[in-house]
């Protein structure tokens, strides 16, 4: 079974060694060992690990998962040079990335919190070399799609990246607007996650103006509805969500 090294051990590396622990070998590598045995815990699973500073990545698989602040510092501490970094730091440049960490080649991933459940919409780009392993180690934790550039990662990063707590946002507020009306709080929460899991479904094969227009009859309730998200500016609100992310990432 193929080892993967975490470098760093957040909310984001826990959520990806979730759904790879049944594939790989997980290797924690952190600057504290009490935060490393409870990020094993949580993962439930044995995984080697090791402190931060001479950290020894020669010939290593790593997954760089710290803050893009941190970036130098991190590398500063490491030595030896790595087989390949994949990187999940937002807005961070494969040139940044080489600058500080000897590694043979980078790519850059930019997955999501569904990773953990194996639902991860993952998108790539980086040294082509390493297209096809990237694919498919990723692939472990959902989809894939291989980006042509570092400026497409950084606007899906405000799609898939960020999405997730957009539509949280969503889903909140429609169960919110079920409760307002009268429908009791479980029940209200019960009908959203239904929604979203046959929505969920739905949507891989379905264009989104197909399933509104499906849905919305004539001066029917869907129509009404529709209009008020319209008159809110949802749909306006939602393409500036992804633009202010997306130069967000620029920013890092």
């Amino acid at each position: 079974m193929k080892t993967i090294t975490f470098i760093g051990n957040g909310n984001m590396a826990l959520s990806i060694a979730q759904g790879l622990k049944d594939d790989y070998k997980i290797e924690l590598v952190g600057r504290d060992l009490e935060k490393l045995a409870n990020f094993e815990k949580k993962l439930n699973v044995k995984c080697e690990k090791s402190l931060m500073d001479d950290f020894d990545i020669t010939d290593k698989t790593l997954l760089l998962c710290v803050k893009p602040a941190n970036v130098q510092e991190v590398g500063a501490r490491l030595k030896g040079k790595a087989r390949v970094l994949y990187s999940v730091l937002a807005g961070t440049s494969l040139a940044k990335l080489k600058d500080n960490f000897s590694t043979e080649a980078v790519i850059r991933t930019m997955p999501n919190l569904a990773a953990s459940v194996r639902a991860s919409m993952t998108t790539l780009t980086g040294d082509t070399a390493f297209k096809e392993e990237a694919q498919e180690l990723l692939g472990s934790i959902g989809s894939t799609r291989w980006l042509a550039s570092e400026k497409e990662i950084d606007i899906a990063t405000g799609l898939a990246g960020s999405g997730p707590a957009y539509l949280a946002l969503i889903a909140e507020a429609l169960a919110d607007g079920a409760v307002k009306q009268g429908l009791k709080r479980d029940d209200a929460m019960a009908v959203m996650r239904g929604l979203f899991g046959g929505f969920g479904v739905l949507i891989q094969d379905i264009h989104p103006a197909l399933l509104k227009d499906g849905v919305m009859s004539p001066g029917g309730t869907t129509a009404a509805g529709y209009g008020a998200l319209e008159d809110g500016n949802v749909r306006s609100s939602c393409m500036s969500a992804v633009e202010m992310a997306y130069k967000k990432a620029q920013e890092l």
